[in-house]
């Protein structure tokens, strides 16, 4: 391989590297594995220098600290000149997890789960599940954009295919807050003729 395909294929693992840290679930995921090392295992990987693509075949395995991404096939893309960087994991389904700083696992998984540089956003596609701490998104298409903390999730709107929302008790009440007490409403006391 020469010097510049090698040049070309660092970058790649760079931009991919990033990527997995912009992917950590929005909130508060383990700071400390945006500094561990990135290990990608597949059956086979082939990079498209004049494309600026890396194709990894799998199964294929991806751990950075506790972030885990298993997919059928991982394809990055950097196009120059582009701000259309992305990673898209595919599979059956190609599942994301991430310790969160309280000890809870997010993870998310779809048939299709992309990710763009540009507009950091994550759209899960096909049987797509967003999990964190017991409370979940589901539809056919969730889309997240991280910076600007919006979530859209969609169904395919035939049959019997719905978005379901659950949401865990513990994860809307704040167990700090006194609670609220009713008034105390006042007896009228009776006077005698």
């Amino acid at each position: 391989m020469s010097h510049i395909n090698r040049l070309h294929t660092r970058a790649n693992v760079m931009l991919l590297s990033s990527i997995l840290c912009i992917l950590s679930l929005p909130a508060a995921a383990k700071q400390g594995d945006l500094k561990q090392e990135l290990k990608i295992a597949s059956v086979s990987q082939s990079a498209d220098i004049k494309n600026n693509q890396i194709v990894f075949n799998g199964p294929v395995t991806i751990v950075q600290g506790t972030i885990n991404i298993n997919a059928d096939e991982l394809r990055a893309f950097t196009p120059e000149n582009s701000t259309s960087k992305r990673l898209i994991a595919t599979g059956s389904p190609a599942t994301f997890s991430q310790e969160l700083d309280d000890g809870q696992i997010g993870t998310a998984s779809a048939d299709e789960i992309s990710y763009d540089l540009a507009t950091t956003t994550l759209t899960l596609t096909g049987n797509a599940k967003l999990d964190q701490s017991g409370s979940q998104v589901t539809g056919n298409r969730i889309k997240y954009n991280i910076n600007a903390q919006e979530l859209i999730a969609e169904s395919t709107g035939k049959g019997p295919d719905r978005v379901i929302t659950i949401i865990q008790p513990e994860n809307f009440q704040d167990e700090t807050a006194p609670k609220q007490q009713l008034p105390e409403i006042p007896v009228n006391k009776q006077i005698k003729p």
